[in-house]
């Protein structure tokens, strides 16, 4: 397969699976299987076109951010970004120093995968016809933290998976714990980026990548993911979680199957 075409198809992986809670390190571990393995750097950059894509589809929150800090309500919801982005600053510098390293195998993340699509189906059986709230407590912002930490120790849990399932859980709405997720995120995956990115660039002798290839492979992500992202703001506004909880499960029952033939 031309170097280029799998390029573009793990940034079309990328860009539709890292916010949508099905586990973006999940299908790319998958595609691996079968489309020529790339380095880590690539991965974080096709990543970080990701991320850097879906800010645009905040306008208004952004907006206030700029234009009125000063408002309570703008600071206490920035707060309490913080304070998200700090626990799961703190704990992953803490899981790196014990040294802390993924499986690269799929049966971990047949597991998560299954897990989370249970955890799906469960919450909104339980929140359903339930009053959900629109504003994010102090609880649901150590919440999202404790959820990103899940999600780096346990490969296929999804981090908007788990932060999302855990925001259901404690009673915030689809929409608000949608965008609080995503904008937790945003600068939680940049910062991690960043920093891989600077390391790699700073090794002896430097990363050896094809920076025209890397370049294509960022483009591709950020175009699907501001597409994907857009998409999956509006369906929530009408929908639950359910089919993400019913494809997670059919995944997994995928990859468990997989498994038993490769064994076999």
């Amino acid at each position: 397969m031309p170097d280029a075409i799998a390029i573009v198809l793990l940034g079309i992986i990328e860009g539709i699976t890292e916010f949508l809670p099905i586990s973006s390190t999940a299908h790319l571990l998958i595609a691996q299987h079968w489309l020529p393995r790339q380095s880590d750097l690539f991965n974080i950059v096709i990543q970080s076109g990701a991320v850097l894509a879906v800010l645009p589809l905040f306008p208004e929150r952004l907006g206030q951010f700029v234009f009125h800090w000063r408002a309570p309500a703008t600071r206490d919801y920035a707060l309490k970004l913080l304070l998200a982005f700090v626990i799961t600053g703190a704990g992953g510098l803490l899981l790196e120093a014990a040294g802390l390293t993924l499986p690269e195998t799929l049966g971990p993340v047949a597991w998560a995968m299954l897990a989370g699509g249970l955890g799906f189906l469960a919450i909104e059986a339980r929140i359903k016809d339930r009053p959900l709230a629109e504003t994010i407590t102090w609880k649901v912002a150590v919440l999202v933290g404790v959820g990103q930490l899940l999600a780096a120790v346990f490969p296929g849990t999804s981090r908007s998976g788990a932060t999302i399932l855990l925001m259901l859980l404690a009673g915030t709405s689809r929409p608000a714990a949608t965008e609080f997720s995503f904008l937790v995120g945003i600068p939680t995956m940049l910062a991690a980026g960043g920093l891989k990115i600077v390391k790699a660039l700073l090794r002896p002798g430097g990363p050896a990548e094809d920076w025209s290839l890397l370049l294509l492979g960022f483009a591709v992500a950020a175009v699907v993911s501001f597409a994907a992202v857009k998409w999956l703001l509006g369906y929530i506004r009408t929908h639950t979680f359910v089919a993400f909880g019913w494809y997670r499960m059919a995944l997994s029952a995928a990859l468990f199957l997989l498994l038993a033939a490769t064994a076999g």
